[in-house]
């Protein structure tokens, strides 16, 4: 149950959960896309670069059901007031990073399931192979991979941003970093 300036606990539950997901995301996408899938093989071998691979897909099909679940529950309990308001301008920043963490942590997973499909890859849940809805087609592929880099970038700019804000919560002890922690 929320009280007043508190999240639900499921809300702030899946906040921990899709945080530790992406930070691990992002760890493995910036892998791939720093040393190229040779590199990767070079690095740590043909085996672990296949599970890396399986389960970076795996983890982004789980990114994005856990954010579909966070969007229903956030649709059927909003966000708790503020013990103490934000000024406007603080304000206006946070929803505005919230808006773009939502639509980037939704779209990623999606863009990178239609970019594997594309490449002709198996789009793998565990040791599934879910369906690419779309045939193959490389340079629709290369451009979507792109794309799912770039959103990469776009997502750790914004988790810093987050981040540093949450820190600046915490050190002034205005009510907001209790919002959404677990204890």
């Amino acid at each position: 149950m929320a009280s007043a300036h508190r999240y639900t606990f499921s809300q702030r539950l899946l906040h921990w959960l899709i945080a530790l997901l992406v930070l691990g995301l992002l760890a493995i996408g910036f892998t791939f896309w720093g040393l190229g899938y040779q590199g990767v093989v070079d690095t740590f071998g043909q085996d672990t670069t296949n599970d890396l691979y399986k389960y970076h897909k795996t983890f982004g099909i789980l990114l994005l059901l856990l954010m579909v679940l966070r969007v229903a529950l956030r649709r059927m309990s909003p966000p708790p007031a503020y013990e103490q308001p934000l000024p406007g301008p603080q304000k206006a920043i946070a929803r505005g990073t919230h808006l773009l963490l939502y639509v980037l942590l939704l779209g990623m997973p999606i863009g990178g399931w239609l970019a594997t499909a594309a490449g002709g890859f198996p789009v793998q849940f565990f040791d599934w192979n879910l369906p690419g809805f779309i045939g193959k087609d490389e340079a629709l592929s290369e451009q979507l991979f792109m794309f799912h880099g770039y959103a990469g970038l776009a997502v750790a700019a914004l988790l810093v941003l987050h981040i540093g804000a949450g820190l600046r919560h915490w050190k002034r002890k205005d009510g907001v970093m209790k919002r959404i922690s677990l204890p």
